[in-house]
């Protein structure tokens, strides 16, 4: 018992400390000691759900209800992660039962209304929503040439023509990093040239390196802005002889989003051929919604152009093939065996993702250390082990998968017997989990060459800062 107790203890440390991988693995030690211990279950359960890992959080939570049924806090994990997750009613039946359990609580009271609220506008909008392919598109009702620029506006400006020029992006670097925003009518600009070359992609594309050149691929970005642009520093701007794969989750948790979206959709329209962009799972608007991308772009533009976004995101392409050689993806592999690039290409992407499929694997799945497949951590996708990673890359003639979508201490990690690299381009992420990012780059050989770098100082604008609502404090 005093073993069981030393290893909480260091647990919670390990949580304050906001190293909450290694916390998960420290409460696990003591568990194992303990295993009927509803307090150390929901501890756990914390852990992950700030690791994202709702599938576990629930898990642990549930388990810890089931042994104590009035431990306040295992409802309060259990209903957090459901709300994260979307799921509204389940979430909704954890604080009612907080509510009634301790009906002066106010965090409790806040969280059941916001969860009644929640659910009222899901109904709501499945109600009015008409099928995908009936939909309007915001690209469709908008007149980007009819929008005035002021004579007063003193930031970057495109010519008559529209064309993106390497001054214009620069300067607009310049001007976010002093905290401006560029005028909306080129925020419009920028999105509808991107719509232009993004629709007409498969959604896996083929890259070739050839000899004497180079590739550099990135991880998850999340709105850290000035961490993007010391990439930049580090490796030199994207260009044809510089080209760039940057790997989904570009956007939330991050208050620079927009910075870091725009700035790659620009890049992108300036060099087709210098920048690949993949989705990640925080390419959604359930997502956005959630963790602070779609009121940050409501807070600095509109509503009509945080739609344009929503739409936008629905032609990124789901994964990338190097050289016929190493297969990119946001998140991870699939649920069933025979999975093909050439099928995968001919997904239809341009939509919300499923709960379930190919689509939703390969933004949402995780590699993990047992051999086989098991229920994800997430509660979305699958956890992939070394075998099926190694099935996949004989059945596709590929050597290795890289992806991204997990926070890494070095900002990498090499698994699967050498079969399988996550990377992770956010250092310091969410400005306290203390880690580094990094960058791998691919010449002609495909052989990886990774740089581990350290975040930098940006203003002082905490994460998550357009996030709403009192779920905020518990993710």
């Amino acid at each position: 018992m005093e073993e069981a107790d030393a290893l909480k203890a260091a647990a919670n440390e390990l949580f304050k400390e906001h190293k909450y991988a290694k916390a998960v693995v420290t409460y696990s030690k003591a568990l194992e000691l303990t295993p009927a211990n509803a307090i150390l279950l929901a501890n756990r359960a914390f852990a992950h759900l700030k690791l994202e890992n709702y599938g576990s959080a629930i898990e642990d939570s549930s388990k810890a209800i089931e042994l104590d049924a009035s431990y306040i806090k295992a409802y309060y994990r259990r209903g957090s992660s459901h709300f994260a997750m979307g799921r509204f009613s389940e979430a909704l039946r954890d604080f009612r039962k907080v509510v009634k359990m301790q009906p002066k609580d106010r965090d409790g009271r806040l969280k059941f209304k916001e969860c009644e609220g929640a659910l009222r506008k899901q109904r709501f909008e499945e109600a009015i929503t008409t099928p995908e392919v009936a939909m309007v598109k915001v690209s469709d009702s908008l007149d980007v040439k009819a929008m005035i620029v002021d004579d007063d506006y003193d930031g970057p400006r495109l010519e008559d023509d529209c064309i993106i020029t390497r001054e214009f992006v620069t300067n607009m670097v310049l001007h976010f990093k002093q905290c401006h925003t560029i005028h909306p009518r080129y925020a419009f600009e920028i999105l509808m040239q991107i719509k232009a070359i993004l629709e007409e992609l498969p959604s896996v594309i083929d890259v070739d390196v050839p000899e004497g050149r180079h590739i550099t691929v990135c991880g998850d970005v999340h709105g850290q802005f000035f961490d993007l642009c010391n990439i930049f520093e580090i490796n030199g701007d994207p260009s044809d002889e510089n080209p760039y794969l940057f790997n989904g989750d570009f956007v939330d948790r991050g208050s620079f989003s927009v910075e870091v979206i725009l700035t790659l959709f620009a890049y992108k329209c300036l060099h087709p051929q210098g920048i690949y962009l993949s989705r990640g799972n925080h390419e959604t608007a359930a997502m956005n919604k959630m963790y602070g991308f779609d009121g940050e772009v409501k807070a600095k533009y509109s509503v009509k152009l945080a739609d344009l976004f929503q739409e936008i995101f629905r032609y990124l392409p789901l994964g990338c093939v190097l050289n016929k050689k190493v297969f990119i993806v946001h998140g991870g592999l699939f649920a069933k065996d025979g999975v093909k690039v050439e099928d995968l290409k001919k997904i239809d992407r341009f939509r919300e993702p499923p709960e379930e499929g190919p689509f939703c694997e390969m933004l949402w799945s995780d590699p993990c250390a047992e051999l086989g497949r098991h229920p994800s951590k997430r509660g979305v996708g699958v956890a992939f082990g070394a075998d099926i990673t190694k099935r996949f890359l004989a059945d596709n003639n590929l050597e290795l998968v890289v992806r991204s979508h997990e926070v890494k201490d070095e900002g990498f990690e090499v698994d699967h017997d050498g079969c399988l690299i996550t990377v992770f381009s956010a250092p310091n992420y969410c400005d306290q989990m203390g880690n580094k990012g990094a960058f791998i780059r691919f010449e002609h050989d495909m052989v990886p060459h990774f740089t581990s770098f350290s975040a930098v100082p940006h203003p002082p604008v905490r994460p998550m800062q357009y996030c709403s609502g009192s779920f905020m404090n518990m993710l």
